[in-house]
């Protein structure tokens, strides 16, 4: 009695004939690389455009404007912790000169953020990372983040972003609502 091997299939049955092979390569082997690609990014890089920037808000529990601004945040990617507690002892313990006081104090990155800066600005701040305490709008001025909208009228008065330096002195950071001299 003779044994028999299986016979091993042949090429032509476990390959792909060759048109439907190179058409398979040519549309697979770009997405794998594009694959690859984003993979090998650096994770700082990928984790950047999807990770919220965490910011802690101290403001007044009652303050629709502070709740305003707070939503603004958030709307342009910054986690928001809210501490309804009022803001003047987070003031004062950062050392912000209460001339430049506003209605809510935020700390981000290791910066205080005081009053109604637009999200833009505090992303501007965090890529410069200048030597100062932070950012400032003092007051509350109408149109800017958390004081605009249908409620004011739509009204938008000019107002300041101003950095805060640890000597307290301040210089214009941003300005919006400027009219242009004619």
């Amino acid at each position: 009695m003779t044994l028999q091997r299986p016979r091993a299939a042949s090429a032509s049955m476990t390959a792909l004939p060759s048109p439907a092979r190179r058409q398979w390569l040519a549309t697979t082997l770009p997405l794998l690389g594009a694959g690859l690609a984003v993979a090998l990014l650096p994770v700082g890089s990928r984790a950047a455009t999807n990770t919220p920037t965490p910011l802690e808000v101290w403001k007044d529990p009652n303050c629709g404007c502070c709740q305003d601004w707070v939503d603004h945040m958030q709307a342009n990617g910054f986690a928001v912790k809210v501490h309804a507690t009022g803001n003047n002892a987070v003031r004062a313990r950062l050392g912000l000169p209460p001339k430049l006081g506003s209605c809510h104090t935020a700390l981000v990155g290791g910066y205080l953020v005081e009053g109604h800066v637009p999200a833009s600005d505090v992303r501007k701040l965090l890529q410069q990372k200048p030597k100062a305490l932070g950012l400032a709008v003092p007051g509350m001025p109408v149109g800017s983040p958390g004081m605009d909208g249908a409620v004011y009228g739509d009204r938008r008065d000019p107002y300041d972003v101003l950095p805060v330096a640890h000597d307290g002195s301040t210089r214009i950071f941003n300005s919006y609502n400027k009219k242009a001299s004619t």
